[in-house]
């Protein structure tokens, strides 16, 4: 029985559950809703809480262990030289995996392969036949080793899944019966409905404390990893970012970390001025009918593709810039540059200020500007000494906010400031920052053993590091002016 098939009889038993939960209340009341402890409808989905968490838990928890236990004993009777690392082994699980689905596959068009004629010219006349089919099914070679373990693998998987269908309706059975029997006047439904509601909120919660832990330890461990294949006092301290995939690398971030926070800085010279002073105009000055057509019109940037910013910074802004300053000036010849990607990120980022401060501007309580006109002040001077204090906390996450997708943007660095790691202070020379470094790292036929590739967790470790501090310098604005204006 397939996962769907499973959600759909569960989803049945769960429905006759609440029904017959809910009728074997009243009839134990004889009918009477007032005589029960809780409403009816909380029998009913007592009854339907059995069937849905046993029978749910058990097949997400069957769904995660089978494949791991299939591959495991798989992986034990194939030839050493096949699983003789975890690099090898990962690549042979996968032609496993591959080739158990083409055995399901039918023969598809498409022309043996000379490796499989080969193989077809000995050997068993069964394995010649069945790499006959899996060969033409997938174009590609198949060792009879391979043939074989994907024969078990499917034989399992198979017998898992009929062991999965067994075991998940009796747990589902178990729970109607469970349910149903507890349905009582006395019975307090509703406590322990609202217990299993509160663990469910409980548990959606503390999802993201989880993803949180699970992402630190994923790049913690890499980055353990590569400091053990690399020296740490190299990797923060050397001026040189020279990655070199045959050895002899200088992998140092200074240079990455400089043209990050340099193209950051740029996007938020650009970004907060203009975001900011949107927000005032918007929230304090603009009519109702301009405020109704200006705001919706600069909202609209968030919402345009990065790669479409991309483009505009490669074939517009960077030649313009270039044109009209870099060459008259001689900073350079290049539209790509630290100015291109800062401006144009910056442009993305207004909408993101401008937004979320007109919000903030706009929750500021009335009767602070009524005292503040009420001792004489000018609406310039309310907003500059009353409005923009009291609204600072909401708009330092704002500014975080573009901040951070600042040093996280990849799209509009790579087509608008270059790859080029180096040190210079000249804002119309081509940098990078470690975003497109990371990626750079970890793309293509790389090897996950080598300093070379792991040393992507440890500039996305200290990417981490340094929104931390971001994070915890805002916390710290926000609540020593948080305390005045409450």
């Amino acid at each position: 029985m397939s996962v769907a098939m499973l959600f759909a009889v569960i989803g049945v038993l769960a429905l006759a559950a609440f029904v017959l939960s809910r009728q074997r209340a009243l009839a134990s009341a004889k009918g009477n809703a007032r005589a029960l402890h809780s409403l009816p409808n909380y029998y009913g989905w007592n009854g339907a809480i059995w069937v849905l968490l046993p029978a749910l838990a058990g097949l997400v928890l069957w769904l995660i262990v089978q494949p791991m236990v299939v591959e495991n004993r798989i992986s034990a009777d194939l030839p050493m030289e096949l699983v003789a690392d975890d690099t090898a082994r990962a690549l042979t699980m996968a032609d496993v995996r591959r080739v158990a689905g083409g055995l399901d596959r039918a023969v598809a068009v498409g022309a043996m392969t000379e490796a499989n004629t080969q193989l077809l010219s000995t050997g068993d006349s069964d394995v010649r036949a069945r790499l006959a089919e899996v060969g033409v099914a997938l174009g590609s070679t198949v060792s009879p080793e391979v043939l074989s373990a994907a024969q078990d693998y499917r034989a399992m998987t198979a017998w898992g899944a009929a062991a999965r269908s067994v075991v998940i309706l009796a747990l589902s059975l178990v729970g109607l019966f469970w349910g149903v029997t507890r349905a009582h006047k006395d019975f307090r439904a509703r406590n322990s409905v609202e217990r299993v509601i509160l663990g469910l909120l409980v548990a959606a919660s503390s999802i993201a404390v989880l993803t949180t832990a699970g992402i630190i330890w994923s790049m913690a461990s890499e980055t353990y990893d590569f400091f053990t294949k690399y020296p740490i006092q190299d990797f923060f301290f050397s001026l040189t970012w020279s990655p070199n995939f045959r050895g002899n690398s200088d992998l140092g971030v200074i240079p990455l970390l400089w043209g990050t926070l340099y193209i950051s800085a740029v996007s938020l010279l650009v970004a907060v001025p203009i975001g900011l002073f949107t927000a005032i105009y918007l929230a304090e000055y603009a009519s109702k009918p301009v405020r109704n057509w200006v705001k919706p019109l600069i909202e609209i940037i968030a919402g345009i593709p990065t790669v479409v910013f991309g483009i505009f910074a490669l074939i517009t802004v960077g030649p313009a810039l270039r044109d009209w300053f870099a060459e008259p000036l001689g900073l350079g010849n290049s539209g790509s540059s630290v100015m291109t990607a800062g401006i144009v990120i910056g442009i993305l980022n207004v909408p993101f200020i401008s937004s979320l401060s007109d919000d903030i501007i706009n929750a500021v309580p009335q009767s602070l500007r009524d005292g503040s006109y009420g001792l004489g002040a000018t609406r310039s001077e309310t907003v500059r000494q009353v409005i923009l204090p009291a609204a600072l906390p909401g708009i330092m996450g704002a500014v975080l906010m573009a901040a951070s997708r600042a040093i996280g943007e990849t799209m509009i660095v790579v087509m608008g400031a270059g790859a080029a790691a180096k040190l210079s202070l000249n804002p119309f020379d081509a940098m990078t920052t470690m975003t497109v470094k990371i990626v750079g790292q970890l793309t293509g036929d790389t090897d996950f053993a080598s300093p070379e590739t792991l040393v992507a967790f440890a500039l996305g470790m200290t990417l981490f590091v340094i929104t931390l501090g971001l994070n915890i310098f805002a916390l710290y604005i926000v609540r020593k002016y948080k305390e005045q204006y409450e």
